[in-house]
């Protein structure tokens, strides 16, 4: 007996307690199973008996609600580009869309109602982990099959709390899988064809070291040298300048450069560590040693090149040790007794000035001329600015193939912007400048939009260059030095010269200037 306004029927299709109910599930069988039922009796708020209401009646209206329900359902299933799953709490299957009878090649006659275990491999199931964890998961990579790569979304179905079944959304990205799968490959052979094409500057080991600056091709000259013999080398140059990069060029030119290049940072090492580190150790050595030893970096670099970054930084009492090993030329691994002779050449660096260290007692003086049989001076960016636009052009090119991006443009203020910034981080600071506006960069151009706050700041005020203030009578060779330091860029060398594109050309055309 019911209250006529307060009828409440609850339909739980397509489960039944976490179970599809049968295919053929029809109206005439539900009416045949309560043909036994009496009517139901409608009362009104006050009790009164209001009507009835024949159980078959009723039964037809809640089937058809069900059907018209059913019918939005599968509408809405056929609608969705996405492939769509629904399973019960056993993992049947209980919906299965055209799109993912298309990316599965499976139709839905043959998978309704079976285990979706049965055509996929369980542990490639998200849907199995769903149901047994009641957790969803969202856009997460999956491959179902050799051939399909897909974005799932799962959530399970709950009824009071208890998971009756699980619902996925996949979107195919199989292609994009394929497209990036050939972008990488293609990449890989650019990149291969570029060092076939490079093989000429491979005979030059210092072929990495780009520029043509007076400053820059003396210390270059003098490393080539100094590359022929077995002399210890002191670098020097600030943080960034490519200490270690001359390093390697010179090793590599060296007879030793078939051997290995092993590199010691001597301000990242603890002082305890140190001798172990640089010599290594015998078994049973310390507490907390490997067992059988271990090789030290001078054993490591045996038949080639030690290099001593920020020497600088190495405290006095270990600073002993090393004049130890250039003096005799034979060390002892720790708890070792018996002497190992060396056999590598010693290239140190620093940015540091050892001769004032030298001056004030923190370097010893011995150590210093060990060191320093030939110095090598890398001049700082800024006092090389001329090589700065093709430096940029390499950097550019660098990362348009780590981002897999196309080589931008540069624009002209932006050039203008480097040329005026002191860089006192050098090239290291050049390079992650570049990577940070390469990374920025929505399309094929690098604007001042991009331009970090410190070099932004060399384009806003009127730009009074060293080429405006002696361009009197030397005009000519001014015109000439800003197309050269621009590699040709007419707009960026206008901007250099103060003065405009037209009046630039008028210059170009009067001194037959070609580029």
């Amino acid at each position: 007996m019911l209250k006529a306004n307060t009828l409440l029927l609850s339909i739980s299709l397509p489960f039944e307690d976490g179970n599809q109910i049968g295919k053929n599930y029809s109206v005439d069988t539900m009416l045949s199973d309560v043909e036994a039922l009496e009517d139901i009796l409608l009362v009104d708020e006050n009790g009164k008996p209001a009507g009835f209401v024949p159980v078959t009646t009723l039964i037809k209206v809640i089937f058809q609600e069900w059907k018209n329900l059913s019918t939005v359902h599968q509408t809405l299933l056929r609608a969705v580009d996405d492939a769509i799953t629904i399973v019960d709490s056993n993992g049947n299957v209980v919906a299965w869309n055209p799109t993912a009878e298309s990316m599965y090649e499976t139709a839905a006659d043959n998978i309704m109602g079976a285990q979706i275990t049965d055509f996929f491999k369980k542990e490639s199931v998200v849907l199995m982990s769903t149901l047994m964890e009641g957790k969803g998961v969202t856009r997460q990579y999956n491959q179902p099959k050799q051939d399909v790569h897909v974005l799932i979304n799962t959530l399970p179905v709950l009824k009071d709390g208890t998971v009756i079944g699980g619902i996925s959304v996949e979107r195919e990205i199989t292609e994009i899988v394929k497209l990036n799968d050939e972008l990488t490959t293609t990449t890989a052979y650019i990149q291969d064809l570029e060092s076939k094409m490079e093989v000429h500057d491979i005979d030059d080991p210092f072929h990495k070291i780009k520029g043509r600056s007076q400053a820059l091709n003396s210390s270059v000259a003098l490393a080539k040298k100094v590359a022929q013999t077995d002399a210890t080398v002191m670098i020097t140059g600030e943080s960034g300048v490519g200490k270690e990069l001359y390093a390697q060029a010179i090793h590599k030119a060296s007879d030793r450069g078939d051997g290995p290049f092993v590199d010691l940072n001597c301000g990242a090492i603890p002082a305890a560590l140190f001798e172990s580190e640089l010599f290594g150790y015998e078994k049973g050595a310390f507490t907390g040693a490997v067992k059988e030893g271990r090789l030290g970096k001078i054993a490591a670099a045996k038949g080639g090149t030690l290099f001593l970054d920020e020497i600088g930084e190495l405290p006095l009492e270990l600073q002993v040790k090393m004049l130890r090993v250039l003096q005799e030329k034979q060390y002892y691994r720790v708890g070792g007794t018996s002497p190992i002779p060396v056999d590598v050449r010693i290239i140190a660096a620093t940015n540091r000035d050892l001769e004032k260290m030298v001056e004030e007692g923190r370097f010893r003086e011995d150590l210093y001329y060990r060191l320093n049989v030939v110095s090598i001076s890398i001049p700082p960016l800024r006092d090389r600015i001329e090589d700065l636009p093709e430096l940029v052009q390499l950097f550019l090119q660098e990362f348009s193939l780590k981002y897999k991006k196309p080589v931008p443009a540069i624009d002209p203020e932006v050039m203008v912007a480097f040329m005026h910034f002191p860089w006192n981080g050098n090239i290291r600071q050049l390079k992650n400048t570049i990577e940070r506006m390469m990374i920025l960069a929505d399309d094929n151009q690098i604007t001042s939009l991009l331009l970090p706050a410190g070099l932004f700041k060399n384009i806003q005020a009127p730009q009074m260059t060293i080429f405006q203030e002696t361009i009197g009578g030397n005009e000519r060779s001014k015109v000439v030095q800003a197309m050269q330091k621009t590699y040709g860029n007419k707009s960026a060398a206008a901007k250099l010269l103060g003065m405009s594109r037209v009046t630039l050309y008028n210059k170009l055309k009067k001194y037959q200037i070609e580029k």
